[in-house]
Parts: C-alpha cells; structure tokens; sequence
C-alpha cells in the first residue's frame, strides 16, 4: 500500500510541475520580447527584400538592352518592375512579422 501512495503522490507532482512549466511557456509565449537588434533586423529583412528584386531588373535589363538593343529601355522598364516586386515583398514580410507568424 505504501508504494501505491508514494506513486500517486509521484504523478500528482509530476502533474504538477508539468502544469507549472506549460503555464510559465504560455506566459512567455504571450509576452512580447522586441529589442533594438530586432528592429535593426527587420530594417536588415525589409532592405534586402527590396534590394535584391530592384538589383535582378537592372541585371536582366541591361543584358537584354545589350543583346537586343531597340527603342525601349529595358533596364529602366526591369528596374521599376523590380521595385515594385522589391515593395510587395517588403509588405508581405513587414505585415507576417506583425501578425507575430
């Protein structure tokens, strides 16, 4: 009988301090935690995300500007496409880190 009730008072400190630690995640799970590196992290995200779109328009662009050179300039064209992606990319990563996904 003893070692029924020392397993009994066993699995309810377990549950316990199973109870405990998933509370004590929850709560930290609800809190939120930005600092200024995580900011700088996002000006970081958010640059790249623009830089890379608008710097592959002008590559493309002046590479069919040279390859088929003709009235209308390709790279300028590649560059505000670029930028425009670069934008909607940036949007989309500000507003999933907003969301906290």
């Amino acid at each position: 009988m003893t070692g029924e009730r020392d397993t009994v008072r066993k699995t309810e400190s377990e549950t316990e301090t199973i109870t405990r630690k998933a509370r004590r995640l929850e709560e930290a799970r609800k809190r939120e935690t930005t600092s200024a590196w995580y900011g700088l992290g996002m000006f970081g995200l958010v640059g790249w995300a623009v830089a890379v779109p608008v710097l592959a328009g002008i590559a493309l662009g002046l590479w069919i500007d040279r390859r088929w050179p003709g009235e209308v300039s390709w790279t300028l064209t590649l560059l505000i496409v670029g930028a425009a992606l670069g934008a909607l990319n940036a949007w989309y990563w500000v507003q999933r880190e907003g969301r906290g996904d």
